[in-house]
């Protein structure tokens, strides 16, 4: 079968810190997106479980035309952007797609992926368009967002700063925003202000400002290996779960992959998220009650009730690990004969 030469494919970054509602945005579009058009989303997540992918894959399994590809473990761009260009590559070719859009991780560095997508051998594949900046305005008074170069970064390289959350702002957080914009971002930079994550799709298009020599950034390094199997990619266990553990950038991320065999008691797993001192939680849970997908930030919990998924799946980003975590949340297991007497009752 002959190939079909790929060009000239609309590509969009969409980028933003932790909690700043890029995952909310990628489904607003998705869900707006032409019937006629297919979409391909490359996802990172700093974590190596891979939570965004299959949250936005269960949301949209009805959805045609959405093709979804995970590069978990940290950042795309390590070893000269080799696991984003695989990633990059297979999906490019299973889709053919009239629209990319690119989610790279809260903690990763948008200038290096930027760089990866400039190289000669995109220059006739992808036509880069608006690179998309999603900012909680509130935490611009908090050192720890604006002394954090990843944070400063994603302004930097934005065509579009988005300030999102508009909903939850105090006065002068609009304007706060707007002059830390003009001081640490583009010059013909937009800035807009939404809520929920809403993005317009007339928004994507158009050229983007950015050039590869402004791409142009030093290298990272992270804890973890560029050559190891990937844990969302091996098989779960008989213990029934699989535990991931990743850190950098000052943040420590740990996850699991648990069988869904594996069923969770829904008010204990509620109670248990509730109460996870964390920067951010992602998951996708099996519970006797149905399946949900959880959106956790400083601003409370957001419960998705999702049709279905191949197994549950839990990312946890903190500053300091907690060793507990990991009994606590196999502790909202329901017990083998508590599933017998739920699945008799249906």
């Amino acid at each position: 079968m002959k190939s079909i030469k790929i060009t000239a494919v609309p590509t969009n970054i969409i980028t933003g810190f932790l909690g700043a509602g890029k995952t909310s945005a990628i489904l607003q579009l998705l869900n707006n997106k032409p019937s006629n058009e297919r979409w391909a989303v490359l996802v990172n997540e700093f974590g190596e479980i891979g939570v965004d992918g299959s949250f936005i894959k269960a949301i949209n399994s009805t959805h045609k035309g959405v093709f979804i590809r995970e590069v978990p473990g940290g950042c795309m761009c390590c070893a000269a952007g080799v696991p984003m260009q695989i990633a990059l590559n297979q999906l490019l070719s299973q889709a053919n797609p009239d629209r990319l859009l690119i989610e790279p991780t809260g903690l990763g560095h948008p200038k290096e992926v930027l760089n990866v997508l400039s190289a000669e051998h995109y220059q006739e594949v992808l036509l880069l368009q608006k690179t998309l900046t999603l900012v909680d305005a509130r935490n611009l008074n908090n050192a720890r967002y604006t002394s954090h170069d990843t944070f400063n970064q994603q302004i930097a390289i934005a065509d579009t700063v988005i300030g999102n959350k508009i909903d939850l702002y105090q006065a002068g957080d609009k304007e706060r925003l707007i002059s830390y914009v003009k001081a640490h971002g583009k010059l013909n930079a937009d800035i807009v202000f939404s809520q929920q994550g809403y993005v317009t799709v007339d928004q994507l298009a158009g050229k983007s400002l950015i050039s590869p020599v402004d791409a142009q950034h030093k290298h990272h390094e992270h804890t973890h290996s560029t050559e190891k199997t990937l844990i969302a990619e091996l098989p779960i266990p008989a213990s029934g779960y699989l535990k991931a553990v990743n850190s950098g950038e000052g943040f420590i991320s740990v996850g699991w992959r648990i069988s869904p065999e594996k069923i969770f008691e829904y008010q204990k797993l509620y109670d248990f998220l509730s109460n996870i001192n964390a920067e951010r939680i992602k998951a996708v849970l099996i519970t006797e009650l149905g399946t949900f997908g959880y959106n956790i930030s400083t601003d409370g919990i957001k419960e998705t009730t999702l049709k279905d998924s191949h197994e549950s799946c839990i990312e946890i980003i903190v500053k300091s690990l907690d060793n507990q975590l990991e009994a606590k949340l196999m502790s909202c297991i329901m017990k083998s004969s508590d599933q017998l007497t739920f699945i008799t009752k249906k």
